[in-house]
This record gives C-alpha cells, sequence and structure tokens, in this order.
C-alpha cells in the first residue's frame, strides 16, 4: 500500500469515526432532553395520559369553544413529541384519582366540573367569581391571597397554569389545569407550556408543583401569541382562606394586580371560559 492510499484510508476511518461520534452526541443530547420533558409533562413513551374537555360556557350542550379546540391541539402536539397516548374525555364523565393518569384539564369551574373540584381541593386559595357585565355577558374575576384579577374582554385577561401532584411520590403522574377567565386565555396557558416547559422544569424540578398566574394582553389584536407572567402564586393559591370572622385572612376592598408585570411571549374570543 502506497502512502499516498494509506493517507486516503486513514483519512476515511477520522472521518467516519468523527461522524459517528457527532451522531450519537446529538443522539444522547436529543434522548436526554426528551426525557427530561417526559418526566416533567408525566408523558413516559407509549404512556396514556387524559385531556379533560369543557363545554362552552352559556351552553347546556357539549358544544366545546373553538379556542379550547385550539388549546387541545396544542396540547396533542406536546403530548404526541413524547410520544404517548391522550385520551379526550367530557368534563362531567371523568372519574379517576390523582396519579393514575397525567391529566390536562381544560376550562374554569363553571364550563368544566372537573376543575371545580380541582379547585376545591388542591388550590383552595383562589376564588373564581362571575358577574353579569350588562346583557348576558359574564365578567370574570380571581381572587387569590386577597388580591381581584379582573377580566378586561379583549385587553387583559388572566389565566392560571398549574403543575399539581396532590401530596404524591415521584411516581405519580401530574395534573396540570389550564383555569382562564375566557376560552383564548387557555389556549394562551397551553402555548406558554409549550414553549417554557424547558426553564419551568429547571426551576421548579421534574417533580415540582407550582401554580402561575398569566396575563393574556391585547387578545383581540395579538391572540394567544402575547402573554405577561404576573407571579407564581402557589402560596397564595394552595392555602385555604381563614374563616370568616378569623384574624388570619385578609378582607375588605380587593387591589387589581397584574399591571406591571413583565411580559413574556409564549388566542380573539368573546365567550368566557370560567
Amino acid at each position: 500500500m502506497t502512502d499516498y492510499l494509506r493517507e486516503i484510508v486513514l483519512g476515511l476511518l477520522v472521518a467516519g469515526v468523527t461522524g459517528s461520534m457527532g451522531w450519537f452526541a446529538r443522539t444522547y443530547l436529543w434522548r436526554r432532553k426528551l426525557r427530561r420533558k417526559q418526566r416533567f409533562l408525566g408523558l413516559p413513551t407509549n404512556s396514556e395520559c387524559v385531556l379533560v374537555v369543557n363545554r362552552e360556557a352559556g351552553t347546556t350542550d357539549r358544544v366545546v369553544a373553538r379556542n379550547d379546540v385550539f388549546t387541545m391541539l396544542e396540547l396533542s402536539a406536546l403530548i404526541k413529541d413524547c410520544g404517548a397516548n391522550a385520551d379526550v374525555i367530557a368534563h362531567d364523565v371523568t372519574q379517576q384519582g390523582f396519579g393514575e393518569r397525567t391529566e390536562f384539564c381544560v376550562g374554569g369551574p363553571v364550563s368544566n366540573h372537573r376543575m371545580n373540584a380541582h379547585l376545591q381541593s388542591l388550590l383552595p386559595g383562589v376564588q373564581v367569581n362571575n358577574q353579569l357585565a350588562g346583557g348576558s355577558a359574564y365578567q370574570v374575576s380571581f381572587t387569590i391571597g386577597g388580591e381581584r384579577y379582573a377580566m378586561e374582554k379583549g385587553t387583559a385577561e388572566y389565566v392560571l397554569l398549574a403543575r399539581l401532584t396532590a401530596g404524591q411520590d415521584s411516581d405519580g403522574r401530574p395534573v396540570f389545569l389550564f383555569c382562564g377567565q375566557a376560552s383564548i386565555t387557555n389556549q394562551a396557558a397551553a402555548r406558554y407550556l409549550s414553549r417554557q416547559h424547558t426553564r419551568l422544569s429547571r426551576k421548579y424540578g421534574p417533580n415540582g408543583t407550582f401554580c402561575l398566574l398569566l396575563k393574556v394582553v391585547n387578545s383581540q389584536a395579538y391572540g394567544p401569541d402575547v402573554v405577561q407572567l404576573v407571579g407564581d402564586v402557589t402560596r397564595a393559591a394552595t392555602t385555604a382562606p381563614a374563616p370568616a370572622g378569623g384574624n388570619g385572612g385578609r378582607r375588605g376592598g380587593h387591589r387589581r394586580r397584574g399591571d406591571s408585570a413583565s411580559p413574556q411571549s409564549s388566542g380573539q374570543s368573546s365567550d368566557s371560559s370560567a
């Protein structure tokens, strides 16, 4: 074998080894990222999860709001990326406990009975109020830790994004709540989770519990894309309010919050999701 031929063979070997090492490294990093995503979302490969769908507020039939359908599509993409399977179930026929299967629950407590149960048992510090704002339209407001967050339709609307485990061990599957004041805010929260799950996993851990209050800004112009993180309200949301007449609760006039929150980019609807 001449020196020239030997150099060609060695060059091909080095190129093959280098390419193989690069491929293995990329595959390893991709798989590690996927495993972290699967663990945070509670969606191992070939696992089962539940999408609990609400009804459109103001109706008695099983009609789903347009933006809540988009929410399901956002979540379905996440589930597919993890290699899991989803079972779509109506809110009033869902019967399962915590930790059996990962659950994605969409809608407010009025349009989603399952959400109402979750708020009572997992987030007792959250109060959702519906008030007639004129005609047949309802204005939805959240009261969390004594602070009131009222919606301004199409301008400023709030949504709770929560990952909860009900105090189970690390093997239990989480419950994700998307509780918004309008259906477009549910879609915004789902998109926020899709884009920020890596950062949330790093901050709270793969088995962490949190409840975030998000503000959807000018949805009539920007849809579900412009979202501000108002704050982490986990402690206030998971703490039951003091009994009436007690000294531990804050009462009186509630203040409006969230106007000065820092924006984070992560959908127009006239319907209320609560």
